[in-house]
């Protein structure tokens, strides 16, 4: 099994916009996505995180620690969310995360073991 983390972007404007209708349809496909990674091999973690506003950014300048308000980057979409997931192969997780509703965006990326 591999370890992949699946982080989610989205446009805030569209869940502000969403029916109830549609936003059971995210839930369902969250719940899909969850069932299908259950499956084939286990959810380590999951959360959904803070708007994008809540966010502080930390640098270095060389010399000191500079800590900023606010996301790393200006965007239209956010990251709202991941997985930590182990599955099989990145096949098992493209299969997994084509569950998850269609306006997002997301990025897989295996882990790495350190020492």
């Amino acid at each position: 099994m591999t370890r992949y983390l699946v982080l989610i972007a989205y446009d805030p404007a569209t869940w502000a916009s969403a029916t109830p209708e549609e936003q059971q349809e995210y839930a369902d496909a969250h719940a899909a996505f969850e069932a299908a990674v259950d499956a084939r091999g286990r959810r380590v973690s999951s959360a959904p995180l803070a708007d994008a506003d809540t966010a502080t950014t930390v640098r270095h300048d060389g010399e000191h620690v500079v800590v900023t308000d606010g996301p790393f980057a200006e965007t239209a979409e956010m990251i709202a969310g991941y997985y930590d997931v182990e599955l099989p192969d990145l096949d098992a997780v493209i299969a997994a995360v084509a569950l998850l509703p269609r306006s997002y965006a997301t990025e897989i990326r295996p882990t790495i073991e350190l020492g």
